[in-house]
C-alpha cells in the first residue's frame, strides 16, 4: 500500500508576471501590467496541480528561508500537497520572470536559487519517500546529477515520469526509466538533435525518441491535444477547444494529472486524454498555481 499516489521532486519558484502587449525585442523596453508574484516552478505546480485534483501528493524541493519561500509553502499546503519533503535554506527561493502577452502566450527567464542546492544526498535522504510513492515525476530546473539520484532512488514498483524542461540532452539511464517521457515539440527537438531535422510530422519525433530508449512517451502539441506512443504504437489525443487566457502552468498541469491517472492504472491514451482536459482547463485562467482546477472543474469540460 502506497502513502502517495505521487511524488513530485523539482522546483518550487515564485513567479513574478507582467501582461505586455508584445514581447520586446533585442534592445527594447516595453512598458507592462503591474506585477503579480504567484507561486510556481515546475515541481510545485505538478504538486499542486495534483494534489487539486485529489491525489495523495509529496514534493521533494528546496526553497530559501524568505517570503517567497514561506508563499510556496502556503501554497501548497492550501492545495493539500504534502510538504515533508520541501527542505528550507540554503539559498534563495528560485524566481521566475514571466511576460504574458495578449494572445496567452509566454516568455519565461529563470533564477533558480535554491532549486540549484536540491542535492543527490537530499535525494537519498529522503528514501522512504520514495518507496511510499507509486508515481514519481521530475523536470530539468534541478540539477541533472539529482534527477540521476532520483531514477537510482525508485521503489521496484513505482513508475517514473519525466518532462524534460528546459530541455537538454540526457543520460541513456534516465531515458531508460521514463515511463513515459512527456515533451513538447522544443523539448522534443533538444532531445533528439540532428535527427529532429529528418521530419516534421510529431508521429516521427515520436518514434524517434522512443528508440532512444524510454519505455513510452507523449508528445504535447497546445491546442491540437497530444500523441502518446510505446511498444503497442503511436495515437493521437485530441484536445479540448476553449479560449485561452494563459498558458503558463498547463504543461505542468497536464503531466500532474497523467502521471496520476497511471498510477491509477489507466492505459496511457486514456490518462492522456485526462491530462489534456486538465491542461485545457488550466489555460482558461490567469496565473498558475491558481489556475489548476478541481477533478470536478474537469467532468464539467
Amino acid at each position: 500500500m502506497y502513502d502517495y499516489d505521487l511524488l513530485v521532486v523539482g522546483s518550487a519558484n515564485a513567479d513574478l508576471v507582467i501582461g505586455v502587449e508584445r514581447r520586446p525585442g533585442a534592445g527594447e523596453t516595453v512598458l507592462g501590467s503591474d506585477l503579480a508574484v504567484h507561486p510556481g516552478g515546475k515541481g510545485a505546480n505538478q504538486a499542486v496541480a495534483a494534489a487539486r485534483l485529489g491525489a495523495r501528493t509529496a514534493l521533494l524541493a528546496r526553497v530559501g528561508d524568505d517570503e517567497h519561500g514561506r508563499l510556496l509553502l502556503d501554497s501548497l499546503r492550501e492545495a493539500g500537497a504534502d510538504t515533508v519533503g520541501v527542505l528550507v535554506g540554503g539559498a534563495p527561493t528560485g524566481v521566475a520572470l514571466i511576460t504574458v502577452d495578449p494572445s496567452g502566450d509566454n516568455s519565461i527567464v529563470v533564477s533558480p536559487g535554491a532549486n540549484g542546492r536540491l542535492t543527490p544526498s537530499d535525494v537519498r535522504a529522503a528514501a522512504s519517500l520514495f518507496h511510499a510513492s507509486r508515481v514519481v515525476s521530475t523536470q530539468l530546473e534541478i540539477p541533472l546529477e539529482t534527477v540521476v539520484a532520483v531514477v537510482r532512488s525508485l521503489a521496484p514498483d513505482s513508475r517514473f515520469v519525466l518532462n524534460p524542461s528546459p530541455p537538454r540532452p540526457l543520460p541513456s539511464e534516465v531515458l531508460a526509466a521514463c515511463d513515459p517521457l512527456i515533451v513538447n515539440e522544443h523539448e522534443a527537438k533538444v532531445i533528439l538533435g540532428d535527427s529532429a531535422g529528418v521530419s516534421d510530422e510529431p508521429e516521427d519525433w515520436a518514434r524517434l525518441l522512443l528508440a532512444k530508449g524510454p519505455r513510452s512517451v507523449v508528445v504535447t502539441l497546445g491546442g491540437e491535444g497530444a500523441l502518446v506512443a510505446s511498444s503497442a504504437g503511436v495515437a493521437r489525443v485530441p484536445s479540448v477547444k476553449v479560449e485561452a487566457v494563459d498558458t503558463t502552468g498547463a504543461g505542468d498541469a497536464f503531466t500532474a494529472a497523467l502521471a496520476w491517472r497511471l498510477g491509477t492504472g489507466e492505459p496511457l491514451a486514456e490518462a492522456a486524454a485526462y491530462a489534456a482536459r486538465v491542461g485545457a482547463a488550466t489555460v482558461t485562467k490567469e496565473g498558475a498555481q491558481v489556475s489548476f482546477p478541481t477533478a470536478e472543474e474537469v467532468a464539467e469540460l
